[in-house]
């Protein structure tokens, strides 16, 4: 039988158990036990649908509490100094946390580390913070426990770890930049290896034989310096008693197929759903001792496999390599929601076409009967039907619209082009009255427990249209008259109609679907339920215009338009894999356009289409970066561009270095742009410094993702460092992200706080 196996697997639970014990935990309404033996029952659930698929061993290290490279940072003992740790103890849990959000039940409360997206994925990670002379050691021993965890009940392991040149390339630090070609970081290495050295020693003593090293670098244009060191890290790692598999992904391994032939490793995974071209240089640089995983199920989008095309692959690698030949999904199926058959209420022509986690190593093991030439009965049915599904999804009328199509063909002659920024500026500022250091929020505020119990009733039928109406109308007007209170001076509706700000509009666009059950983790317990983009997008009816009018013939105060962009929709969603995305996108934002025109007849003075997703969607080397930014921006502004001259629009971006892309940025031509700063202690400001970025910006002055209320004092530094590097007079005072996660008490406090160090900066002005 061919050898499958999986790279990792979702680790929230079907349910959000998970997230759910977090919370509670850190809420102080459970104790760590209660915390540690909701993990224990995941990973052994986890494992066991593992097991039962018929995966030749199970990944452990998969499960993190809050995010995998956080974990192996505080494995390695790499806590910040200002989180109190002392060498010579264990890091406990409470300070992962801390490190994470700022706070946890115990400890004293720090600045959270700087959080940013994986590659280009929706999930986020935490920022390793790198120094010089920097010590590593072990410093938790959750993955040798979790190891024996899973021998105990049974189960075969293949531990999963960081690799050391990935982990130091995602990391940063005062003498270190975070992914650039900085051969600083390299000296680091000899360090960092002793300690790896270490963990694979403790591996080999419990009995482990393969263990799995990711370095999803490997698939980028990296330095010289960087390629070269492959080898000789992995002639180490291999020497310590456990065979390496050298897992890759997200990307070929074109730029660095020199470096195979030196690199002594036991194995490598590739990903052949993104790259498929790059089996045969692969092969042809695969040494004779070495097995090959190939990774032909698509661990990050939810449609079924085409087995034909996957076996195809696979049958070429066969006759090369023949035994040495490992199946796998293309990554770890994190990305992905976990059992397609919780979703009993789903269409069930558009369900057919799907595949979550759990369908995913039922496609795994089949694909690896049919490679094996040995199908059985059930094999040679369930082959079947996957294909039928392929031939229906591919021929269902639901997938194209003609007036769709039409309007796309239009689309070249609508302008994208407005009046100098100068000019417009000018004229909003008339409109509009506000002082310097203007305050605004993102736009969304806290999602209570009442407003999720309105939401569900009211979907489920328990409550009226008019009586939902009501309620929404009652929570708009109490978050208008908070903000007037505090002394905000462009104010938002607060979003409380909004499960989720993509997933609120693709319930009112053509094209979408929606699932029941279909969480994914984004960060620690923030978890999120991609739509399905099927078919051809096209708006229905308008979808934000009667919410937010409303909220604006309750005050004198500008009150923002609030719409998700074009390519974070795209980005945040599970979008068809039957023609470019770039199409796909230029759909959507063909509909928001129209929202937008209606926003500005409905009397909406400021409109935010937000693009937080927009550095995301990059791919992952530098040559294919231009035609993406080419049509990246050319979506957001044909979006945009229909308005008048005194309309604001503002965009908002958070987590991303902007350095690379500021270019394509200052092409968007928004008029406000609103970005992430608190974390990195406005570092990010460098970029548009740098750039001499033309238009207005509000730097977030404070975290949104830790519970921490800021001091005034900090806020007020923070935007006169700010003011150093830009105009005064183009800077706005925000928080970095919307407060929808937020609880009221902190949240006001907070705004409060902001405010008046708004007050101060203008008495000083």
């Amino acid at each position: 039988m061919t050898i499958i196996h999986n790279l990792g697997f979702p680790r929230i639970g079907v349910d959000r158990e998970l997230k759910r014990a977090q919370e509670a935990y850190w809420a102080g309404h459970s104790d760590q036990a209660a915390l540690r033996e909701a993990g224990r029952a995941l990973r052994a659930r986890h494992w066991e649908i593992q097991a039962r698929a018929g995966m030749a061993a199970v990944p452990v290290g998969d499960f993190a509490w809050y995010d995998q490279i956080l974990e192996w940072t505080a494995t390695l003992g790499a806590v910040p100094a200002r989180f109190g740790q002392p060498d010579d103890e264990p890091v406990s849990l409470d300070t992962l946390f801390r490190m994470a959000r700022g706070r946890a039940p115990s400890g004293t409360p720090a600045a959270a580390c700087e959080m940013t997206k994986w590659f280009d994925t929706n999930y986020h990670y935490i920022v390793p913070e790198l120094h010089p002379g920097q010590s590593y050691r072990i410093a938790r021993e959750d993955l040798f426990e979790q190891v024996a965890e899973a021998q105990a009940l049974g189960h075969r392991t293949k531990p999963v770890i960081p690799g050391p040149l990935s982990w130091l390339w995602l990391g940063k630090g005062d003498a270190y930049a975070r992914g650039a070609a900085d051969e600083a970081k390299l000296e680091l290495l000899p360090a960092l290896l002793t300690a790896y050295e270490q963990v694979l020693r403790r591996l080999a003593r419990l009995g482990v034989e393969w263990v799995q090293i990711d370095e999803p670098i490997l698939g980028l244009e990296l330095p010289d310096a960087w390629r070269a060191a492959f080898a000789g890290i992995y002639g180490r790692l291999s020497a310590q008693g456990v065979r390496v598999l050298l897992a890759t992904y997200f990307q070929g391994l074109e730029p660095s197929l020199d470096v195979l032939p030196d690199l002594p490793v036991h194995g490598l995974h590739i990903d052949l759903v993104r790259a498929p071209g790059q089996l045969e240089g692969v092969l042809a640089r695969l040494r004779a001792d070495q097995v090959l995983s190939l990774g032909l199920i698509d661990g990050r989008n939810v449609w079924r496999t085409d087995l034909d095309a996957a076996q195809a692959l696979a049958d070429r690698a066969r006759e090369q390599i023949g035994e040495r030949l490992w199946l796998a999904p293309s990554c770890s199926l994190l990305h992905v929601p976990i059992d397609l058959a919780r979703e009993a209420g789903m269409d069930t022509e558009l369900k057919g076409w799907l595949s979550f986690a759990v369908q995913k190593l039922e496609e795994l093991r089949l694909l690896g009967a049919l490679v094996a030439g040995a199908p059985g009965p059930d094999d040679l049915r369930a082959a079947a039907v996957q294909r039928a599904a392929a031939r229906a999804r591919r021929d269902s009328p639901r997938i194209h619209r003609g007036d769709v199509a039409g309007r796309l063909l239009e689309a070249d002659s609508l302008s994208r082009e407005r009046a100098p920024f100068a000019r417009r500026i000018e004229r909003q500022h008339a409109r509009l009255g506000l002082p310097s250091y203007p305050t605004t929020t993102i736009g969304s505020f806290p999602q209570t427990p009442e407003i999720r119990a309105l939401r569900r009733d009211w979907r489920g039928g328990s409550i009226s249209d008019a009586a939902y109406d009501k309620a929404i109308r009652e929570e708009i007007e109490r978050v208008i008259r908070f903000q007037e209170e505090i002394g905000l001076d462009v104010l938002v509706h607060g979003e409380p109609e909004r499960n989720d700000m993509v997933e609120y509009f693709g319930e009112l666009l053509d094209g979408f679907a929606f699932t029941e059950h279909g969480w994914v983790q984004s960060y620690g317990s923030r978890c999120v339920k991609p739509p399905l983009i099927y078919g051809d997008v096209a708006r229905l009816a308008p979808m934000t215009v009667a919410w937010s009018a409303y909220a604006q013939s309750l005050t004198d105060r500008p009150v923002k338009g609030m719409l998700t962009g074009p390519v974070t929709i795209l980005q945040w969603s599970f979008v068809r894999d039957d023609q470019p995305r770039a199409l796909t996108c230029r759909q959507i934002a063909l509909a928001l356009r129209d929202e937008v025109l209606d926003l500005e007849q409905a009397g909406v003075r400021v409109i935010q289409i937000d693009e937080p997703a927009f550095r995301e969607g990059l791919p992952l080397r530098r040559t294919d970066w231009p035609a993406y930014l080419d049509w990246a921006v050319d979506c957001f502004r044909l979006s945009t561009s229909g308005v008048r001259e005194d309309t604001q629009i503002h965009t908002h971006m958070c987590y991303s270095e902007f350095n690379d892309i500021i270019e394509a940025i200052a092409r968007m031509d928004a008029d406000v742009i609103t970005i992430e700063t608190s974390r990195s202690n406005m570092e990010l400001l460098d970029a548009f410094e740098e750039f001499s970025y033309p238009n207005d910006i509000g730097p977030g002055v404070y975290d949104i993702h830790s519970p921490n209320v800021p001091r005034e004092d900090w806020m007020v530094d923070l935007m006169r460092r700010a003011a150093q590097r830009l105009p005064a007079g183009r800077l706005w005072v925000n928080p970095d992200c919307g407060l929808k996660t937020r609880a009221w008490p902190e949240t006001r406090a907070a705004l409060q706080s902001m405010v008046r160090a708004a007050h101060t900066l203008r008495a000083a002005a």
